[in-house]
């Protein structure tokens, strides 16, 4: 016996999921993803997404609606008959026509402890509030943003240096065996549903370009969680002055230190920079248009030395 099931998603961190429920021996009646964007080095040419390309070398059929306002495409859905849709990162908010279009309805791995980061950036939201923990959840979902009951959980630890990017790999393995096992269990008839709690409850809202800016009057703390939660992209940036003109820094990783001075100001040659307490020791960089260089390799082509003020 097996499922049929409609699989719903977009970026890499969707593909394993795919792949799990396709080895699992469930028959993929039909892949949905988001449309082939402009991409490639000029941005020009039309990109397939990570879940297209996966779907298109399993042999499965792929389907790309813009949305489902179209009868057609709300008709096209039922018509695949299917038990179940997965939704994994898909990036398009469904209608009740969808959500109730399968015989057993839809289920979402989720990367948060829902009702905890309900939405769209829950693992860069994580970091960047200093969580210790996060996880995959598979829901079964409902009209609400986020909101249906839950079927399993799957903890992870956040630890001190985690970056969003190490943090996303952990969750994408962790979600693809998750909604294996809660496939397994809902084809058996006993897969369990616990509605969520109605306290704390946050929204991980997608990460605007006004917040990747580094605040150093904020705690080091902080400094350090805003930088590994945007990391790798869309990457927390500086600005220094460099031979009269203020280039744009992107940092990716950085370290917590106990020496205080002057916001803002490198407080030694090794781009440790004072914050509104402690200090943040910078240890990987990429200037515009450069590759990642840590912060040795960084310092021999752009030396900041003590006293540097960054904006």
């Amino acid at each position: 016996m097996s499922l049929r099931i409609i699989f719903m998603g977009t970026p890499e961190f969707s593909v394993p999921t795919l792949a799990a429920l396709a080895q699992a021996g469930h028959k993929i009646v039909a892949v949905y993803t988001q449309p082939p964007r402009p991409g490639g080095r000029r941005g020009l040419d039309l990109q397939k997404s990570p879940v297209h390309q996966a779907a298109e070398l399993l042999g499965i059929e792929v389907r790309t609606p813009l949305n489902f306002k179209a009868d057609e495409d709300r008709e096209a859905f039922r018509a695949l008959d299917a038990d179940v849709a997965v939704v994994v990162a898909y990036g398009l908010l469904l209608p009740e026509a969808i959500l109730s279009g399968t015989r057993l309805g839809c289920y979402n791995g989720h990367a948060s402890l829902l009702p905890r980061w309900r939405g769209a950036a829950p693992i860069q939201r994580a970091i960047m509030a200093g969580d210790r923990e996060t996880g995959m959840m598979v829901m079964k979902m409902e009209k609400g943003l986020d909101t249906g009951p839950v079927a399993l959980t799957s903890l992870v630890s956040i630890g001190p240096d985690m970056t969003a990017g190490e943090l996303h790999d952990t969750l994408m393995v962790r979600g693809a065996a998750l909604m294996r096992d809660a496939m397994e269990k809902l084809e058996a008839d006993d897969l369990p549903l616990t509605p969520q709690r109605d306290e704390g409850v946050l929204y991980a809202a997608k990460i605007a370009k006004g917040e990747t800016h580094i605040d150093f009057t904020k705690p080091a703390q902080e400094v350090h969680d805003h930088v590994r939660g945007l990391s790798p992209f869309p990457g927390a940036w500086f600005e220094l002055d460099i031979a009269g003109k203020r280039e744009r820094v992107k940092v990716l990783a950085s370290m917590v230190e106990t020496a205080r001075g002057e916001t803002g100001t490198a407080l030694f040659d090794d781009l440790t920079i004072a914050c509104g307490d402690r200090s943040i020791r910078l240890t990987r960089l990429q200037k515009a248009g450069g590759k990642v260089l840590p912060a040795d390799e960084f310092r021999r082509g752009t030396p900041v030395p003590a006293g540097t003020r960054l904006f």
